[in-house]
C-alpha cells in the first residue's frame, strides 16, 4: 500500500482478510482460474471483469455478498492466472463465464459483469438464460466497437506486449482504460500488484495482447434474444450514457432497469466500490421477494 495505513479504511483492510478459495475449471480445453468467497449451498454470484482486467479488480467487493451468496470470480481465457487461447471470441468466453456461473451453486446464479465482460455476459444470458437468475450489467455502452476495442484500434492501448525490466518499472505504467480523474488509490495499489507477472526477460502484464485479433464487433441484436432479468448500471461520468442507457432499454424488451450510480467513472469498483456494493444488493433483495414481469428473450 501507498501512504500511511490510516489512509486505507477498515472497510477494505476487512474486505482483503476475508477467506478465499482458489481454483481452476477446464473449459473446453483451456484451465478457467477463479477465486471464491462463501458457502456453496447459497445461491451464486458471479464477477466478470472488463478487458485486459482480472478476478482481483473484485477482491474488496466480493466479501461484501459473501453472507448470503456463494461469490466466483473468474478469469476469463486471456486474463489474469487462466489459460490462453489461440482465438478469442464472445461466444467462446460466454461458455467460459456460464460454466463458472453454474459451477458452484445447485441454485440458478447472478452474474455481475464490467465493460467488456457485460458484452460477454450479455452473450451468456443470450445462449444460457434459463440456468440464470439474471445478470446486472456495469458501465458496457451497447455501440460499436466497445471500449476496448476502440482503445486497442486507436493504438491508445492494448498493443503488442511490453517488456519491462523489473517488477517495479511494469507497475508505473499501470492505468486503467479508458482513464479517469478519480480512482481510490489504495484500490488502484492493490490491483496493479496482481496485474503483472515474470516472463523470459523480464515483467509483463498477465493479459494476452491477442484477445482483440479475432473478436469482430458486439451484434446489439443479442439484448434481444437474453432470457432472463436484467439490470443496468450506468457510471454517472462513464461510457453508458442516458441516451445508450435508454436504447439498451428498448433492446432489451423495455423491462431492464437502469440505474445509475453517482459520481461514479468507468471503473466504478476502483471509485465508487461502495455505491457498487449498495446497488447490487439492492437489486438482489428486489430479485429474491419478486416476479418478473416478461424478459426480452420471452
Amino acid at each position: 500500500m501507498t501512504g500511511p495505513a490510516a489512509d486505507v479504511p477498515e472497510w477494505f483492510t476487512w474486505a482483503l482478510d476475508q477467506p478465499v478459495e482458489t481454483g481452476e475449471l477446464l473449459v473446453d480445453g483451456c484451465p478457467i482460474a477463479f477465486r471464491r468467497w462463501g458457502d456453496t449451498a447459497l445461491p451464486g454470484l458471479l464477477l466478470v471483469h472488463g478487458g485486459g482486467a482480472h478476478s482481483r479488480w473484485w477482491d474488496h467487493v466480493a466479501p461484501f455478498f459473501s453472507n448470503e451468496c456463494c461469490v466466483t470470480a473468474i478469469d476469463m481465457s486471456g486474463h489474469g492466472d487462466s489459460g490462453r487461447r489461440p482465438i478469442y471470441t464472445f461466444p467462446q468466453w460466454a461458455a467460459e463465464v456460464a460454466a463458472l456461473a453454474t459451477s458452484a451453486s445447485p441454485q440458478p446464479p447472478v452474474i455481475l459483469a464490467h465493460s467488456l465482460g457485460g458484452f460477454v455476459t450479455f452473450h451468456a444470458a443470450a445462449r444460457h438464460g434459463n440456468d440464470l437468475e439474471g445478470i446486472i450489467i456495469i458501465d458496457s455502452p451497447v455501440r460499436e466497437p466497445t471500449p476496448e476495442q476502440e482503445a486497442n484500434t486507436n493504438h491508445q492501448a492494448f498493443g503488442p506486449l511490453r517488456l519491462y525490466p523489473t517488477r517495479e518499472d511494469a507497475l508505473l505504467r499501470f492505468r486503467t482504460v479508458p482513464d479517469q480523474p478519480f480512482l481510490l488509490p489504495y484500490v488502484v495499489e492493490h490491483v496493479k500488484q496482481h496485474s503483472v507477472h515474470q516472463v523470459p526477460g523480464g515483467w509483463s502484464w498477465k493479459f494476452d495482447p491477442t484477445f482483440f485479433n479475432n473478436l469482430g464487433e458486439f451484434d446489439p441484436r443479442v439484448l434481444g434474444g437474453v432470457n432472463c432479468r436484467v439490470a443496468i448500471l450506468r457510471a454517472e461520468f462513464g461510457l453508458v450514457t442516458p441516451d445508450i442507457g435508454a436504447h439498451m432499454y428498448e433492446l432489451l424488451g423495455r423491462t431492464a432497469p437502469v440505474i445509475e450510480i453517482p459520481l461514479a467513472y468507468h471503473h466504478v469498483m476502483l471509485d465508487q466500490p461502495i455505491a457498487l456494493v449498495t446497488a447490487v444488493r439492492s437489486l438482489l433483495a428486489d430479485w429474491r421477494h419478486s416476479y418478473a414481469l416478461r424478459t426480452a428473450g420471452s
